[in-house]
């Protein structure tokens, strides 16, 4: 298989793909909350991640795990069965990005609300 160089610029590149799915809202907040507390059930990962409806937490669980972001893992052996979700290797290389991206956001997010305050007064004085 040749190995093809990574430009996120080009539309057919995998690594766009891959760019669009770690700045998806519920892709950082699932993977931030691993991170802190290392091993989830689908229901703790649910009430964390606020607002997130079950449909689109299974979406998103499912892409992490094809893409080798997280590990589920099935108790067959438990009544109710138990499912439990991890970071894999490669989800928590990714911790740090998110953890910056998060960090920015939670540091700037004052100063960006000043800005849409302003923008929507400006704009809606027109």
């Amino acid at each position: 298989m040749t190995k093809l160089k990574a430009n996120v610029f080009a539309a057919k590149c995998s690594s766009r793909e891959v760019l669009v799915l770690i700045s998806e809202k519920w892709v950082c907040l699932i993977v931030c909350a691993l991170s802190k507390q290392k091993v989830l059930r689908f229901g703790e990962l649910k009430r964390l991640c606020e607002g997130v409806s079950q449909k689109m937490l299974t979406q998103t669980l499912r892409k992490l795990e094809r893409d080798g972001l997280v590990i589920r893992t099935i108790y067959a052996d438990k009544l109710p069965l138990k499912v439990e979700y991890k970071l894999s290797p490669l989800g928590n290389n990714l911790v740090p990005v998110i953890e910056q991206v998060k960090s920015w956001a939670e540091t700037n997010m004052n100063k960006i609300n000043q800005h849409r305050m302003a923008f929507e007064k400006k704009n809606n004085a027109v």
